[in-house]
């Protein structure tokens, strides 16, 4: 009888990481930044359907890179999560923090488990608050740590370039406009040195915005609107600017994206929305 193939822990564990570090770089980066207002999300993405970014909860948003069908169930996790809280307790217990305990359980057990391959993917939760001081940044690597960052992060393929340029170059109190074109310029560096053009109808952008009526601060920024905001001369634009058509203020059902929070015709009596279907 052969004796079986040893491994050892830490060994099986360093080949489980590399594996899903080389699945998250084959996708393409995404940041996002505090701006004077709030958190922006600025993301390449030719598909107008496969969002990275969405809506959790009310001062909530979610951003991911990696394997699209490994984060969209997490999505959808997630926003189970946070209505059920929500309608069990209040919404104000629902926090980026316990969600982002939540997705570290998740990506934790699953990375350790020796009976399935670890997720190719890295998260993002964001928070925004009354006050610039209160807004909250948790990125979630492959392996279910949690990473407190401030001012700016980036994920996925050439996070790391990234990550150095915007550190250089972030500073608190800019403005939409000025936060929106410094993450185009990060995200058009290649990992030569060199530039490339990202073109406008290629971007996804969301934003969590602190100064929105509405008790829900996600909005996507699109169209014209979008447009405007990156030929803008650092005045700003505010983000409930009309865009070119409707969609832009219905942005906050997640356009194209069935399993985010329901509109607000569907809130229960209990002051959450009803929990979103899979489908």
């Amino acid at each position: 009888m052969s004796t079986p193939f040893y491994v050892s822990p830490q060994q099986a564990m360093a080949d489980r990481a590399e594996y899903a570090r080389k699945g998250i770089a084959r996708g393409r980066s995404l940041v996002v930044l505090q701006y004077a207002d709030g958190i922006v999300f600025v993301g390449e993405n030719p598909s107008r359907a496969l969002h990275k970014f969405s809506e959790i909860y009310d001062r909530i948003g979610f951003a991911a890179a990696g394997k699209y069908n490994e984060y969209e169930n997490l999505r959808i996790g997630g926003v189970r999560y946070a209505d059920l809280r929500g309608y069990t307790y209040d919404r104000d217990d629902v926090t980026a923090r316990g969600l982002a305990n939540v997705y570290a359980q998740t990506l934790g057990t699953i990375f350790s488990s020796a009976a399935e391959k670890p997720y190719e993917v890295e998260l993002v939760v964001a928070e925004v608050g009354a006050l610039p001081e209160g807004d909250q940044i948790y990125r979630l690597p492959h392996d279910g740590s949690i990473v407190d960052e401030h001012g700016s992060v980036a994920v996925g393929g050439n996070a790391e370039q990234i990550s150095t340029f915007l550190d250089q170059r972030h500073r608190d109190g800019m403005t939409l406009a000025e936060a929106l074109r410094l993450a185009v310029q990060a995200l058009s560096r290649e990992p030569n040195g060199g530039e490339r053009e990202i073109p406008a109808d290629r971007l996804e952008v969301a934003v969590l915005d602190r100064t929105r009526p509405q008790q829900r601060k996600f909005k996507r920024i699109v169209g014209r609107q979008l447009a405007r905001l990156l030929e803008a001369d650092g005045a700003g634009t505010p983000t409930d600017a009309p865009s070119d058509d409707e969609s832009a203020d219905s942005t906050d059902t997640e356009t194209g994206s069935t399993a985010s929070t329901a509109s607000a015709e569907d809130k229960k009596p209990g002051g959450t929305t009803e929990p979103p279907a899979e489908g």
